[in-house]
């Protein structure tokens, strides 16, 4: 039987392995249940080529069959991508899957086309039944050029990674998919691709007939249309104003939430992630440019990288409206990207394209996708806004290049990791002097090891990282980071003006920039604004939700409002991304001390030495907590803390205010500011001082910081 199309041979071809049908018929299985669900489908017969037994020579062999060309002339391309199919040297690869992606390319229809939906569909439709290997599935998404997205036939249990079958549990089976079901998603997305064909083939202009009688209209119901015209105009208007507004107002109140996922590198070498990284990156960064979206950050988006996680699992954990993915690939001076856009609600693929450029035009095609995606959400760009997409920040490859790896590197964070990124910076511009975001990058790394400790002296690290920020803000002021970079130098140097200043114009020019949020929450902390300090802690949290850092920051902000549940949710979470953070059980001891839950507060104590110290030390510490806690009570325990490091005056500090020791804690106070760290300014806020608060040597600290008569301005 033919196709339903004419100048077709088939409907739909079934590539399959024959290796893969020869232990139960899987595959035989698979084609006669799909043909069933089909012909409960379709009002016509659709036509299925399926090569049962190897006659024609399509399977393992390279001699073929004259006849190949014209089978393989279908419709719908369905692959049983398996363990054994991404294989180059097998004919069903090269032979049916690549042959078919170029052939159907250069056809009538080409090799993708819109749904009746809107979306944008391939034709070639994998049927996956066993989990790919990393390899295999980055030479299926190079010859699909993007992300393979198929319909699962795989039945998993621990240790277990096979097809799934007609007879399994869906209850037992990790996917919980079931047989049937699968069946029936294969079939009506078959149907909805060649509803799509049909209605393009089948698309032409009114006949004469329906013109004749739209022509043949009686006079007089013309001269009652002239009269009735303008009364309906003017009603449509007066709802317009009154009524379609609400009707039409969208749920997500004009902001478009996005999030950018990792895009994949199709390149065979390894060492172009970071090309890959920063050209995600780029993209995710035009985005925040436009003012009607809220862009989440590169940090939430990373945490996805190679995720199995469906899309709406994403979407929701993300809690944005529509993700997009990615793909990166480089061949000579080519660079050839695609990408698609989720509605991450429904999972339903709202539009996609692929790009093919010379890696000249690398920066042109980077504006490029981003007006297309604002286009594709029915967004109009201000002349601004599009300015500063079409706006690149250099004109030289190379200096573009090394830029990238130097971020590649920073975003890292490690000690070693920053002194790399410090040499790309400084290539970056050696190829471009004037690279203003090459300056930036320098600033970051001297800010991050300052800041962490690694820079010695701080004085020294800030001065560095001042300057180079003033250098990028000098060659280019329109760019967000180096403003916050300031801004944040600004705030340990206890200039809290300048601060605000420069962290409000990040804000307004990178609305969606997580960091200016949370470095002005810190600002506004400090200077005991709780109420707005929570507000942009929030935005930073939505902007970059599993940034641990924040929510470090956030705990500590409830602890100062004295909300200590809240805070111990916060301090739980962090424990979640990163558990590695020890710190963190001792922020969770004090607020069960403020709560009174003594017993717990020792178990996060004793937490905090074991995830500290050897199993011997650990073991001998744990023991003395619970024996001074049960001689001495919880009291015991803070004075046994002091104790144990006399000369931590900052810690003991805390421990003195606690016990209620007034003067003994003022004393570590004076000890502590005669040569402060880093961030010492956050006591003015901070809950466990509340009781030295109205000491005239506390306040006389508060002043020498600038903080007695400082207020926020309106």
């Amino acid at each position: 039987m033919a196709s339903i199309i004419e100048g077709y041979s088939k409907d739909i071809f079934i590539s399959y392995r024959q290796k893969d049908n020869k232990y139960d018929g899987w595959v035989t299985e698979f084609v006669d249940n799909l043909k069933k669900e089909l012909e409960a489908t379709f009002k016509e017969e659709i036509s299925v080529y399926f090569d049962i037994n190897p006659h024609d020579g399509l399977l393992e062999t390279h001699d073929v069959d004259a006849s190949l060309k014209d089978k393989l002339k279908c419709l719908v391309f369905i692959p049983i991508i398996s363990r054994t199919y991404c294989d180059p040297k097998s004919f069903a690869w090269e032979h049916e899957f690549k042959a078919f992606v170029q052939q159907a390319s250069k056809d009538q229809f080409g090799f993708k086309v819109k749904l009746a939906n809107g979306n944008v569909a391939s034709r070639v439709l994998p049927v996956q039944i066993h989990d790919l290997d990393a390899d295999d599935k980055k030479l299926c998404e190079v010859v699909l050029g993007g992300i393979i997205r198929g319909i699962e036939f795989i039945y998993k249990e621990s240790g277990v990674d096979r097809p799934l079958t007609v007879k399994d549990n869906e209850e037992k089976n990790l996917n919980k998919t079931s047989y049937r079901n699968q069946i029936n998603k294969v079939a009506l997305a078959i149907k909805e691709i060649l509803s799509a064909i049909k209605h393009k083939e089948q698309k032409s202009e009114p006949s004469q007939t329906e013109l004749s009688v739209s022509t043949s209209t009686p006079k007089r119901y013309n001269r009652m249309k002239i009269l009735i015209g303008p009364f309906i105009g003017l009603l449509l208007i007066i709802l317009g104003f009154l009524v379609i507004p609400k009707l039409t107002k969208p749920k997500e109140q004009l902001k478009k939430s996005i999030a950018v996922l990792p895009f994949r590198n199709l390149s065979n070498d390894s060492t172009q992630l970071y090309f890959c990284d920063g050209f995600m990156e780029e993209i995710l960064n035009n985005l925040q440019k436009i003012s009607s979206f809220s862009v989440r950050s590169r940090t939430s988006s990373d945490l996805y990288r190679d995720t199995k996680k469906p899309i709406t699992v994403i979407g929701k954990e993300l809690n944005v409206n529509y993700l997009i993915e990615g793909s990166v690939g480089q061949e000579a001076n080519t660079i050839k990207i695609w990408v698609q856009l989720i509605n991450a609600k429904t999972d339903i693929h709202i539009w996609s394209n692929d790009y093919s450029r010379e890696s000249k035009q690398v920066f042109v095609l980077q504006s490029e996708i981003a007006k297309d995606i604002a286009s594709e959400l029915k967004t109009i760009l201000s002349p601004e806004e599009k300015r500063l997409i079409e706006k690149s920040q250099t004109e030289n490859l190379e200096a573009y290049d090394l830029y990238l790896q130097g971020r590649y590197f920073w975003n890292l964070r490690g000690e070693e990791d920053l002194n790399k990124a410090m040499t790309y910076f400084e290539k970056a511009l050696t190829k471009d002097p004037n690279y203003a975001l090459a300056f930036s990058g320098m600033a970051d790394v001297y800010y991050t090891q300052t800041a962490h400790n690694i820079y010695k002296p701080a004085v020294e690290g800030f001065a560095k990282a001042e300057e180079l920020s003033l250098k990028a803000i000098g060659l280019n002021k329109n760019i967000a980071e180096p403003h916050v970079t300031l801004g944040a130098i600004f705030l340990h140097k206890m200039k809290w003006e300048e601060a605000q200043k420069e962290l409000l114009l990040a804000i307004k020019l990178n609305p969606n920039y997580a960091e200016a949020y949370y470095n002005y929450a810190q600002l506004l902390d400090i200077l005991r604004q709780n109420k707005e300090a929570r507000i942009q802690m929030d935005k930073a949290i939505k902007l970059s939700p599993f940034q641990s850092n924040y929510h470090y920051w956030s705990g500590r902000f409830y602890y100062n409002e004295g909300k200590f549940n809240e805070s111990i949710n916060e301090w739980l979470k962090i424990l979640e991304l990163n558990p590695d953070e020890r710190s963190t059980y001792l922020f969770i001891f004090s607020n069960y001390f403020r709560l009174g839950e003594n017993l717990k507060a020792i178990e996060a104590l004793q937490e905090y030495i074991r995830s500290g110290v050897d199993d011997t030390s650990a073991t001998k510490y744990v023991k003395a907590i619970k024996e001074i806690y049960y001689s001495s009570g919880i009291d015991g325990i803070l004075n046994w803390l002091i104790e144990i490091n006399p000369k931590d005056f900052l810690s003991n500090l805390t421990w003195y205010a606690l016990l209620g020791k007034m003067d003994q804690a003022l004393g570590c106070l004076e000890k502590v500011s005669e040569n402060p760290p880093v961030g010492f300014c956050k006591i003015n806020n901070n809950y466990n001082y509340n009781s030295l608060r109205s000491d005239p040597r506390f306040q006389a600290v508060i002043k020498e910081m600038g903080l007695s008569d400082y207020q926020v301005p309106n």
